[in-house]
């Protein structure tokens, strides 16, 4: 998934970041509630992670304005508060879940995952594409009984196609879920990925058809 993170402690993202990354995941950070209504404008982020406590304009402000213009990005709050009114006006102003500091890692990455899996219109944990099956929790993808072993890249790949199978998946689309904005992309970085995949999926898995000047997709089987 692509995820962007808003949040001023320096340390905090940086250890964010590395996990979700680990994950497979694709990660932009900001610091600052302005950056960030900037950037959701133009990019296709699948979750965003939002701090109450902003320099400049606090998390609540930032969502508020999110579902003013229309934007249903799913949103996770952070924040050090405990105070249950501050839960509520979240929620109210359209969040889609809540976490307290300090967090589990592990709690993070989860929540995370569901609500990935929840903007993607299917809220189970395995994916399953004709003898493909993808576990959104673990990152293990199978072909019946076969275990890929997957890149972390093509791993995100495969499941942004998988999500869609049936229909065509545009290469910016795919470009924008894999590489966050501050890592450099390579003119065939997509299609050495899907090369790879192919490989991987074959003789048995679902076809990863070339839609020539558009993009890819995955057979529904």
């Amino acid at each position: 998934m692509r995820i962007l993170m808003i949040e001023d402690d320096a340390a905090l993202a940086r250890g964010i970041a590395a996990l979700l990354r680990a994950g497979g995941h694709a990660v932009d950070h900001v610091a600052t509630g302005r950056d960030a209504l900037a950037v959701v404008a133009g990019e296709p982020y699948a979750v965003v992670i939002l701090d109450v406590g902003l320099p400049d304009i606090d998390g609540f402000t930032v969502l508020a304005r999110l579902r003013e213009r229309g934007d249903r990005v799913p949103v996770l709050m952070l924040t050090a508060r405990d105070a249950l009114d501050d839960r509520v006006r979240g929620l109210d102003l359209g969040a889609d879940d809540y976490l307290r500091k300090p967090f589990e890692p592990e709690e993070l990455e989860a929540r995370v995952r569901a609500l990935g899996r929840r903007r993607g219109g299917d809220p189970l944990p395995v994916l399953g594409v004709g003898t493909l099956t993808i576990n959104r929790s673990s990152g293990e993808a199978k072909v019946g009984d076969r275990t890929l072993d997957l890149r972390r890249r093509e791993r995100t790949v495969l499941e942004a196609l998988a999500t869609r199978a049936g229909r065509v998946v545009p290469r910016e689309l795919l470009i924008g879920e894999v590489f966050g904005f501050d890592e450099p992309v390579g003119g065939n970085a997509i299609e050495v990925h899907v090369t790879r995949l192919r490989g991987k999926l074959a003789p048995d898995g679902p076809e990863i058809r070339t839609v020539r000047g558009v993009g890819y997709m995955l057979d529904a089987g």
